[in-house]
């Protein structure tokens, strides 16, 4: 049995957000738990398809000792604060020198963070640890499929895993990995490491493990790890990143440097020749609506418009209108949309009761240039305190907490409101207000892959759809200013 310490620190950063990171956004629940310690932190994220969830329960099965530490994730956004990112550090390092000596470190991170004053958080979060536990304790690091993976990150940890699936279905299973490699480690010599950071980025909707490339890219990925190797993951990157480490990338660690090397090589070689075949396809707003005009769907056969660059997965704020507009004004019936994250209009839906009719300047909160809200009067269909715990795939497990929510209708149209931003991601978000997704014609859902895990097996269609928003769709329009050099900003076509 071995002492092994458990925390996590989770941020995805679109450093393109005007809306920064605060402390106040890691203590917050939302769908999974705010900041805890201790042994508190053991019971808040146990059940829920996280990593730290999966270490958990498979280091249990191991019989080993958990120390735990602190856990704490935010919502996508800008840049995390200096001050949110240091006290937040303090606290993970404050509980390990508390714990005292341990033999192993599993942390849950995502990769991607980004502070005020760090490009590279979540490297500099490994570097710290390592420092204080030294070089021959083993760290494990679980990262999210969109790692953008440095080398400090791959110097500080022992070895890295990462999810390999978007929807990000198996969190809790890399967790699980995690746990296993790290016991693989123990009293052994840290294992040899190889990372080539690949030279274009890939925009997210093209990311998805359901369709090609993806799909055949990550099982090579694992048909590649194997004995000598640990751990052989192919990180897609989140592009929204303006820092050196952004993008895709390939690493595998274990007990041969030349089999990382290979490895790494195999990955980036075919993901090179397969570049073309990530090519983004968008539809406008006016394509869109023309669509959902001639598309007959099957009963309980939807069409999905997913509003990809107001997805709060990203980044986005959950309260551009420009896409709900569209479809009242052209007199589309039978739709549901959201999630609308408006505390003020769910507050002044609730203080009106179910029933009633209510005026409401409904959204653009966040000041998106050129978005202005929805005024209209709205019928109050249902009310919901927010609570709910999540059933598909990816929020499997959750326990939301979006305070205040309301289900509104104007025309045809019949709109979720929550006072907390989440993207539509779990058909539970809209069940809460007692909305059955299935019966809508169609559904406009502010979320940009991860809907597709549980409203991808009622769909007739899903059309990504070029609505307003900070989660910009394709990278080639984003002002990047820090890229390493020679990185291209969209995928090469043929």
């Amino acid at each position: 049995m071995a002492r092994i310490a458990i925390g996590g620190f989770q941020h995805e950063t679109n450093t393109f957000s005007s809306i920064s990171a605060s402390f106040a956004d890691f203590e917050a629940p939302d769908a999974w738990p705010g900041l805890t310690r201790g042994g508190a932190m053991l019971e808040a994220v146990t059940g829920i398809n996280l990593p730290a969830a999966g270490f958990l329960q498979e280091a249990r099965s191991l019989h080993h000792e958990l120390v735990p530490l602190a856990w704490c994730s935010a919502q996508p956004s800008g840049r995390v604060t200096r001050a949110a990112y240091e006290h937040i550090s303090a606290l993970l390092l404050e509980d390990l020198q508390r714990a005292g000596g341990v033999d192993g470190v599993y942390l849950d991170l995502h990769g991607a963070m980004v502070a005020e004053h760090v490009d590279d958080a979540d490297g500099e979060t490994l570097r710290r640890v390592r420092a204080l536990v030294g070089p021959g304790v083993p760290i494990v690091a679980s990262l999210d499929y969109h790692a953008n993976v440095s080398t400090l990150m791959a110097r500080a940890a022992s070895a890295l895993v990462s999810y390999r699936t978007y929807p990000h279905v198996d969190m809790a299973e890399c967790g699980a990995q995690s746990a296993r490699l790290l016991q693989e480690l123990l009293g052994r010599p840290r294992p040899a490491f190889a990372l080539e950071q690949l030279d274009f980025l890939m925009p997210l909707t093209s990311q998805s493990t359901l369709v090609e490339p993806m799909s055949s890219l990550m099982d090579r990925a694992r048909r590649l790890q194997h004995a000598p190797l640990l751990s052989v993951c192919l990180m897609p990157g989140f592009p929204a990143a303006d820092v050196a480490d952004c993008g895709p990338s390939a690493y595998a660690c274990g007990f041969s440097d030349a089999a990382a090397r290979e490895a790494v090589a195999d990955i980036a070689r075919e993901v090179r020749a397969r570049e073309h075949e990530f090519a983004l396809e968008l539809y406008s707003i006016e394509q869109a609506i023309l669509v959902t005009t001639r598309h007959a769907a099957p009963r309980g056969r939807p069409l999905i418009l997913a509003d990809t660059q107001d997805n709060p997965g990203g980044g986005g704020n959950a309260d551009t209108m420009s896409l709900i507009k569209a479809l009242v004004a052209s007199g589309s019936r039978d739709v549901l949309a959201g999630v609308i994250c408006d505390p003020e209009a769910a507050a002044r839906a609730h203080a009106a009761g179910e029933g009633a009719l209510v005026e409401l300047q409904l959204g653009a909160r966040a000041g998106t240039t050129g978005e202005t809200p929805l005024a209209a009067r709205y019928k109050v269909l249902a009310l919901g305190d927010g609570r709910f715990t999540g059933t598909g795939p990816f929020y499997r497990g959750g326990r939301f907490e979006l305070g205040p929510m309301a289900l509104l209708e104007v025309g045809g149209v019949r709109i979720a409101v929550a006072s907390r931003k989440q993207q539509a991601a779990d058909q539970a978000m809209f069940r809460h207000l007692r909305a059955e997704p299935a019966e809508y014609a169609v559904l406009a859902l502010k979320s940009s892959v991860h809907f597709r895990a549980d409203f991808g097996p009622i769909a007739s269609r899903i059309l990504v759809v070029e609505a307003p928003g900070p989660n910009v769709a394709d990278p080639a329009q984003l002002p990047f200013a820090r890229l390493r050099p020679g990185m291209r900003t969209s995928p090469r076509r043929r």
